[in-house]
């Protein structure tokens, strides 16, 4: 797998971008299989989600889901984050 320019939907159903997803958190993405997987530092999985090229792509989807950026933080308040 490789780092390619994408998004992807965090657990949330907020769209993140693949080159920078927040949460001191890495993308290594498979654009044939359409595959994401969100890792730590030390690799291990903690998110996997379907490649798009495109936020319009995930729209097209079916999906909505609003962008956010790296800064925004994983998990919700109520969940201690």
């Amino acid at each position: 797998m490789s780092i390619a320019e994408g998004f992807f939907v965090d657990w949330n159903g907020n769209a993140r971008s693949t080159v920078d997803p927040g949460g001191d958190y890495l993308c290594e993405t498979d654009t044939a299989s359409r595959y994401v997987a969100v890792t730590t530092k030390s690799d291990t999985l903690v998110h996997e989600g379907t490649f798009y090229k495109s936020l319009a792509d995930i729209q097209k989807a079916g999906i909505n889901a609003p962008f956010v950026p790296g800064s925004h933080p994983w998990g919700r308040r109520e969940d201690g984050f």
